[in-house]
């Protein structure tokens, strides 16, 4: 167990094996598939068939769907990235590539790439999300507009971070900079656009806690109005065997009170204070805007979302907002600390309450048999004693004061959102 910590974020390849290699291989990889879709598109459909003989379920058209999303996303990533190379030599070979313009050109380029990943996946396997935001008031209204924000979301389920980010920069028309694991930049495109607006990547070499922070507040203190800094706190996607391994951190660190706290918290791993502090701090102007999300969170490995996606899998997700003046950003380290943890326990009590009936894990659907707890710990997914709902502090943990504006269920397009200037959506699909 404490060996698999040890090794950290996946290293990518070089960088110039990346862009001489990965990205022409993409390429023609895109080609090929695009070229011989009739092809691999009878195939996939005839497996399904097959596989519905021997195996009865709704995965009948799954596999032509994912083929369909894949051929869809290919085809973005060779149009994004012969986008990306005539910026590169418009700007004079990237010297110009750090200027204003050429950097709401990229941005462009990374929202339409990912609005075509987001439709297609929508289209092809009907997903459907419902977002409860704040009350737009005039004053609400006017305070999104005002400043710069940072989001704390949780981290759970296949493709969260393109929903997040999808609706940052096309629905609240937001330039986001993100904290995301190195590894990521095996993807041709994300590695071309994202390493040319400001982003953080952690890999291996980097892994110190103080490294990682004095990047984090250097990135939020960069923020201009309309930026956003997304984190996800928790470091990485849910699973039982990480769930475990933070409170064993935990209680080795001699935080057995935290350990405590992260126990009662089924759904979400225990949150990791560095770089959400140090964002806080380097911007005493931003909002800050905590995401919950529960729907497709069971899914943990490419077998789960193979075998159990449901159907047309539903998905709910919340904003709050805490304006900048609730942050307390001037109080003592156990004060911040025991802020960001009765947040995350007031998202982990949504998640119980909000997760769909038909989400993969909960009661009503087909979920492998859990994990053995570790000796005095609850085995994730299923109830513990005295665990929180919403509205209920937790014994010795009272829910934050700090404002939660009251959230009204948003259904359709042209909702507003807590990052936005009340002309966004609120509900779409993932």
């Amino acid at each position: 167990m404490a060996q698999a910590q040890t090794k950290g974020p996946r290293m990518p390849p070089p960088r110039l094996i990346r862009r001489l290699v990965l990205a022409p291989l993409v390429v023609v990889i895109g080609i090929a598939v695009i070229v011989l879709f009739p092809l691999l598109a009878l195939v996939a459909l005839v497996s399904g068939l097959t596989g519905r003989l021997v195996r009865p379920g709704p995965q009948l058209l799954r596999g032509l769907r994912l083929l369909w999303l894949v051929t869809v996303w290919l085809a973005g990533e060779i149009v994004a990235l012969t986008v990306s190379l005539g910026l590169w030599i418009t700007s004079g070979f990237g010297r110009r590539m750090h200027t204003e313009p050429y950097q709401r050109r990229t941005y462009a380029t990374i929202r339409w790439f990912l609005a075509l990943v987001y439709r297609t996946t929508v289209r092809a396997f009907n997903v459907k999300i419902t977002i409860e935001e704040p009350s737009v008031t005039p004053r609400e209204r006017r305070e999104r507009l005002a400043r710069p924000v940072i989001v704390f979301s949780r981290h759970g389920g296949p493709g969260d971070s393109i929903v997040i980010l999808h609706y940052l920069l096309s629905v609240y028309k937001r330039h986001p900079r993100v904290v995301m694991k190195a590894a990521l930049q095996v993807d041709p495109t994300l590695d071309v656009t994202a390493n040319r607006v400001p982003n953080l990547f952690i890999n291996r070499r980097d892994l110190g806690e103080q490294t990682n922070t004095e990047k984090v507040n250097l990135l939020a203190r960069g923020l201009d109005q309309d930026g956003a800094l997304l984190i996800f706190p928790e470091g990485g996607n849910w699973s039982p065997a990480r769930w475990r391994h933070r409170i064993e951190r935990l209680e080795q660190d001699g935080r057995t009170d935290l350990a405590s706290r992260a126990q009662q918290m089924p759904n979400l791993l225990a949150p990791q204070p560095g770089g959400v502090l140090a964002a806080i701090g380097a911007r005493p102007d931003a909002d800050v805007i905590f995401l919950a999300h529960a729907g497709l969170d069971g899914l943990i490995t490419v077998r789960d979302v193979w075998r159990h996606l449901p159907p047309d899998p539903f998905i709910r997700a919340q904003w709050w907002r805490v304006p900048f003046d609730q942050v307390p950003r001037s109080e003592k380290y156990e004060v911040q600390v025991k802020w960001l943890y009765d947040w995350w326990q007031r998202i982990d009590a949504w998640v119980t309450e909000h997760r769909p009936a038909t989400a993969p894990g909960s009661p009503a659907a087909p979920a492998s048999p859990p994990a053995e707890a570790i000796p005095g710990h609850p085995v994730p997914g299923h109830p513990v004693p005295g665990h929180p709902v919403p509205g209920h502090p937790v014994p010795g943990h009272p829910v934050p004061e700090h404002a939660v504006p009251e959230a009204s269920a948003a259904g359709a397009e042209g909702h507003a959102g807590p990052l936005a200037d009340g002309s966004a959506s609120a509900a779409a699909s993932s």
